[in-house]
């Protein structure tokens, strides 16, 4: 979905591989929407609607370089056959100029029949994206209880540094949570001098996938404190005589970066705890029924919280970054918990090959 290649999600027949469906994730036709100059959850965008509107006739094939790749693994639901996903940024990345409009359905929350591969219904997070705020990290399917109604719900945890919670089966917004990260700058445009920005690219919350207590009424993130530096750079083509425009994305000194495991309450959205690790979060998070919260980061610990109160009771560590989300299963009666211990060479984390495992009581 970047590099001027246009993102899809496909289905293929299990027995056969025939391809049964193809959703586009920018569509040849309609990608540029409503021009809107508002997020769906009322954050005001720094757009310039009349000269992205003149601008349109100028790139008529822009739809066909749109980008939306698709980050992480879709959920369906069983009882419905609808099936969720998220989808990344528009290319060209952070540089607009060439891409007028909403550019749909790019940074958004997708609902798909799992049967056709229609569309039910789509959130657009931010419309026009010039930060890379890739819808990332998979969804959850739970029920959620507002105001003593328990409504189907689907959240996910956004680059943005908020989980929003949707009705599943009509994309309603039914809230958005507190901040999981903290935020500063949010949505400015990139001047020569740099704004410094966060949650930016790295989010936020990436490509971890949440972990849902429903009987404690929480859902875990994984979150990233890392503000990123973005610098606007203008450049002569060569033999045109015109300009060019370019973002740079440069965050800021890893030392200056921490991560953040939140628990949020299904039901309001509000933070109820939060535990602070030296290095960004990016792998994932387990729960289990007996109260524990495990997850890693990339200095190599592995560690369990309880999920009451975020109190550490238990750690271990290695020498490769845990980047990677825990497993548990059952073997002989007894339960263990595992995690792949690879680092992550994006992030600076020291790379492994072990998958290592332990049992519990």
């Amino acid at each position: 979905g970047n590099y001027g290649r246009r993102g899809f999600l496909a289905a293929y027949e299990v027995e056969t591989g025939k391809q049964l469906w193809q959703f586009d994730i920018v569509p040849e036709s309609g990608w540029e929407g409503n021009f809107t100059m508002v997020t769906p959850d009322g954050v005001v965008l720094p757009r310039d609607l009349a000269s992205e509107r003149k601008a349109l006739p100028l790139f008529p094939e822009a739809s066909k370089f749109g980008g939306g790749s698709a980050w992480s693994t879709p959920v369906i639901d069983s009882d419905t056959g609808v099936l969720y996903f998220g989808t990344g940024n528009p290319s060209p990345q952070m540089e607009d100029s060439s891409r007028p409009g909403d550019n749909l359905y790019t940074v958004s929350l997708v609902a798909l029949d799992a049967a056709t591969g229609k569309r039910v219904w789509h959130y657009q997070q931010v419309p026009h994206d010039r930060w890379g705020y890739d819808v990332a990290s998979p969804s959850v399917l739970f029920a959620a209880i507002i105001d003593g109604k328990q409504i189907p719900a689907v959240g996910q945890a956004g680059k943005t540094g908020w989980f929003y919670v949707h009705d599943r089966e009509t994309g309603e917004l039914l809230y958005r949570s507190e901040p999981f990260v903290p935020q500063e700058s949010m949505f400015a445009l990139p001047t020569e001098a740099g704004v410094l920005v966060h949650p930016g690219a790295l989010g936020g919350c990436s490509w971890s996938p949440v972990s849902l207590d429903e009987t404690r009424r929480k859902v875990f993130v994984a979150g990233i404190h890392w503000p990123v530096r973005y610098t606007l750079h203008e450049q002569e083509e060569s033999g045109a005589g015109t300009v060019l425009q370019y973002t740079s994305v440069t965050p800021v000194a890893r030392e200056q970066s921490y991560g953040i495991l939140s628990a949020i309450h299904l039901d309001t959205g509000k933070v109820s705890w939060q535990h602070r690790t030296p290095s960004p979060l990016i792998g994932g998070v387990l729960s289990t029924v007996t109260g524990l919260v495990f997850s890693g980061e990339g200095t190599g610990e592995f560690f369990a919280l309880d999920a009451e109160t975020g109190k550490k009771l238990w750690r271990t560590e290695g020498a490769a970054g845990i980047n990677a989300p825990p497993i548990s299963y059952q073997l002989g009666g007894k339960q263990y918990i595992a995690v792949a211990a690879g680092g992550n060479a994006l992030f600076g984390f020291a790379s492994g090959q072990k998958i290592k495992a332990w049992s519990l009581p």
